[in-house]
């Protein structure tokens, strides 16, 4: 993800941690199919990174619209496009400044809508050199660019393969401002869609008993263009590929998109591919910083979402063969998990639960390797609480976000002492929460089967008030580790003072 920063303060943040391109290259994305999970749920899962960690995010539910001929969806940047005679609700994770002129759009980076759609977006990407030249990135402004994609395709899509065809035929027509990887999803399919240049693209359905995991270096690989069911492109983009020499041999049967128009073998990129792939397949044996790992591969055991939080709060490659393994020039090695992650995101689409409550996400304000994951049935929600809409890039104290991410800084103040129940707590309250949600989707739907409404608006509740209960538990520890902190600063005084002080 790349955003812009238009705050003085902002840039300065943006520079003390190594500048805007490194914001670009920020988020680590798990894809799987519904025979690869233990639950047979088609599971998207990401992390949001940014480039300084005080930038709150607003969880917001957009209502359900109806449009008249002749209005527009439009955007800060310029995009303005017909609108669809019924705009879709959906819920939207979205940038405290997204509102504000000069933001480009509202950056809603992932959500479900009420046609059980899921989006995520984005992992961005670089093109190459002959890429970029060959057919050059369109301004920002008027361009479809990460700002924007959630609320331009969740507002009207009612399944996945519709979300890809529309995305696809907004970056042929109007053109893309950046380079950027996407997952969209349903209770059928997962798709990871690529933009490579300014105009061409492509979208690979992930195979039912398989996953892909994605950082931000383009992944697709293998692809058959002549497979309609499972791959879509960009109109003609072998013939494009083979015009302008982007691959030394353009297979149309196993067309390498990453190769044509991307970087490969960055190890930025290739670390973090290598080392999911070791968690999720231990028996596999693959060396370090390869040009390109498989694209899709099948698991060792089924993924439950528990094993991919842990992935997600990976922050080291200790005990690994990348330990202590610097990557060429200036480059820091890169982790998964990161300090400046501002939200993570793991969303499940069931195809066992009934129509209007099968996306269950997972989601964490704040860092997400110190922070908490919350379940929500998003399909089921109208509107989220106030506390959970506000913040900025400054604390506040009636902000859910600014709530958990400073428990987790206070707790790095002394990380020897409160991380341990920090992390204790959290896991605490996840195990709880796991274990009690089979019961709670047999009770929804046994719900469903007399009312679907009564079942819509108990998960609604269901939702919102866990999210409300959380806040008020991170509070009861954040003024407990604030307590214990302040006293940690008082002088230690001598029996003999201490009597002395007490009588005066």
């Amino acid at each position: 993800m790349y955003k812009p920063n238009f705050a003085l303060k902002a840039l300065a943040a943006a520079l003390l941690v190594g500048g805007f391109c490194q914001s670009a290259l920020a988020c680590t994305t798990i894809i799987a199919g519904r025979k690869a999970t233990a639950d047979g749920s088609i599971l998207v899962a990401r992390l949001e990174d940014y480039t300084y960690n005080n930038h709150a995010k607003r969880f917001v539910v957009v209502p359900h619209q109806a449009y008249k001929d002749g209005d527009t969806l439009s955007f800060d940047n310029g995009v303005s496009v017909p609108a669809p005679k019924v705009g879709l609700r959906y819920t939207a994770m979205r940038d405290w400044n997204g509102d504000q002129r000069g933001a480009l759009g509202p950056w809603s980076e992932f959500g479900a809508n009420e046609a059980g759609v899921i989006l995520s977006a984005t992992n961005s990407t670089e093109p190459n050199d002959k890429a970029a030249k060959a057919d050059p990135l369109v301004a920002d402004e008027g361009g479809v660019i990460e700002a924007i994609l959630p609320d331009l395709i969740l507002s009207q899509a009612r399944s996945a393969r519709e979300g890809v065809e529309l995305l696809g035929k907004y970056v042929e027509s109007l053109g893309a401002g950046e380079t950027n990887g996407i997952q969209i999803a349903d209770d059928q399919e997962a798709w990871l869609f690529e933009i490579g240049s300014g105009h061409h693209w492509i979208a690979v359905r992930v195979p039912d008993d398989g996953y892909v995991v994605m950082a931000n270096g383009m992944r697709v690989q293998d692809a058959d263009l002549t497979d309609k069911a499972n791959v879509l492109s960009s109109a003609d983009i072998a013939e494009f590929v083979e015009k302008h020499q982007l691959l030394d041999k353009v297979d149309p049967a196993k067309f390498n998109f990453a190769k044509a128009f991307g970087i490969v073998g960055d190890a930025y990129n290739v670390d973090r591919e290598w080392l999911v792939q070791s968690k999720l397949e231990p028996a596999r044996k693959q060396g370090i910083r390869q040009q390109q790992y498989p694209f899709y591969t099948k698991p060792e055991k089924p993924i439950t979402v528990e094993q991919v939080a842990s992935i997600l709060r990976i922050d080291s490659y200790a005990g690994t063969p990348l330990d202590g393994k610097k990557p060429a020039g200036e480059q820091k090695q890169r982790p998964i998990a990161m300090e400046r992650n501002v939200e993570a995101h793991i969303l499940q689409v069931r195809p066992q639960m009934p129509k209007g409550l099968q996306v269950l996400s997972w989601q964490s304000l704040g860092n997400v390797r110190d922070g908490l994951l919350l379940p929500y049935y998003l399909e089921s929600l109208r509107s989220t609480p106030r506390v959970f809409q506000q913040g900025s890039d400054d604390f506040d104290e009636r902000s859910a976000w600014w709530t958990f991410r400073s428990l987790t800084s206070l707790a790095h103040a002394n990380a020897k002492q409160y991380m341990p129940l920090l992390h204790g707590w959290r896991d605490r309250l996840e195990d709880s929460l796991h274990a009690a949600q089979p019961a709670q989707d047999e009770m929804l739907k046994s719900l469903a089967q007399k009312d679907g409404e009564v079942a819509r608006a108990a998960a609604e509740r269901f939702s919102n008030g866990t999210a409300l209960w959380a806040l008020d538990q991170a509070g009861v520890l954040r003024a407990s580790i604030l307590t214990d902190l302040t006293k940690s600063t008082e002088q230690n005084y001598s029996p003999e003072e201490l009597d002395k002080i007490k009588h005066l």
